[in-house]
């Protein structure tokens, strides 16, 4: 299944907001078994490793977590019995960095979705197998039954209810990114990009909302100048000379950058996040399975146990996206509507 419209252009901002292609040279372009960063067997252990060979993206971080047998008594016989939890991800043929990307080792998949994945199944006392597949034939893997279940910053619309059932984990969000030593910040008003000069990459979701505010502005007698860069180097190259005031773009591609420069002469924050889903509905990111196949409701409760026994927040700062969290799973909420996902 091919990706719909608003999310197809949100992946192409996040893939040209980073920095990943020459780590991901090692990913073949066809889906199949992955590797993932940090501790496999968690049902064994008792802990799970977050953050394990990302090259600086984030503070590699243990957690202990086992399994919570009142939630694991929820999951379908089939997946009880076999006793493993195959989490499919859509990292090929680049990643895309924090969420998921080849690790420093040139080969292993790491990033917060596989590392977030494997949280759940651990509260699920089962073993995680994460298998990589390019973006449509993640969705060929659920339907065909090879993947129980997608951590892959998937964002829940009603138009996928068709044919899948969610489980939230994490807010979509679009952010601002100026130099750390800027006093500008959104604030969550368009208002407040009068008279700025924002860049943005053309094509995608984020593109679509500053034209819309650009348009607001101008009705109101303000002005907003919109520039377009080829790549990432020269977006930053004209942030850090002043030729633009900030930079809207996918928020766990400004975390990644702002976590790279934070000891440099150029570091940059985040000045302000807005909802990937527009100003009417919080986007949400949500692990995604067959519908009707029964473990929207056990992720869902795993998820919640992880938040409201600590691992998740944890999870969320190893990989500098603490501003993406939920206060509580929700199963198939709301999603971004028929007329716009």
């Amino acid at each position: 299944m091919r990706t719909l419209s608003l999310r197809s252009r949100l992946l192409r901002g996040l893939t040209a907001g980073t920095t990943v292609a020459a780590l991901a040279t090692g990913l073949a372009a066809c889906g199949g078994n992955s590797d993932a960063a940090g501790t496999s067997d968690s049902k064994q252990s008792g802990t799970v490793t977050v953050g394990a060979l990302s090259n600086g993206a984030a503070k590699e971080t243990e957690l202990k977590v086992s399994e919570v047998k009142s939630i694991s008594a929820k999951l379908p016989k089939s997946i009880a019995k076999k006793g493993t939890l195959v989490i499919g991800v859509g990292a090929l043929p680049t990643g895309s960095v924090p969420l998921n990307f080849v690790g420093d080792d040139q080969k292993t998949l790491t990033g917060a979705e596989p590392d977030f994945g494997r949280l759940v199944a651990a509260v699920l006392g089962l073993k995680p197998e994460v298998k990589n597949f390019t973006w449509e034939n993640l969705f060929v893997g659920i339907d065909s039954g090879k993947v129980d279940t997608a951590f892959s910053n998937v964002t829940d619309t009603e138009e996928r209810k068709k044919k899948y059932e969610f489980a939230t984990y994490r807010q979509d969000n679009l952010g601002f990114e100026v130099p750390k030593k800027s006093t500008w910040n959104f604030n969550g008003d368009y208002k407040n990009l009068a008279g700025k000069t924002v860049s943005v990459s053309r094509g995608t979701n984020q593109e679509k909302v500053l034209l819309e505010w650009k348009a607001k502005l101008k009705k109101g007698g303000k002005d907003l100048t919109v520039k377009y860069y080829p790549d990432n180097n020269s977006v930053y190259l004209a942030l850090n000379s002043g030729k633009i005031d900030a930079h809207f773009g996918p928020n766990p591609s400004i975390a990644y950058h702002t976590t790279h420069t934070a000891k440099t002469p150029n570091a940059t924050r985040n000045a302000g996040k807005f909802s990937g889903a527009g100003a009417k509905l919080q986007g949400l990111i949500a692990a995604t399975s067959k519908k009707d196949s029964g473990l929207a409701e056990p992720v869902s409760e795993a998820i919640n146990y992880l938040i409201g026994h600590g691992q998740y927040a944890k999870w969320l700062a190893a990989w500098n996206l603490s501003n993406e969290a939920v206060k509580t799973s929700q199963v198939n909420p709301p999603g971004l509507p028929l007329d716009n996902s």
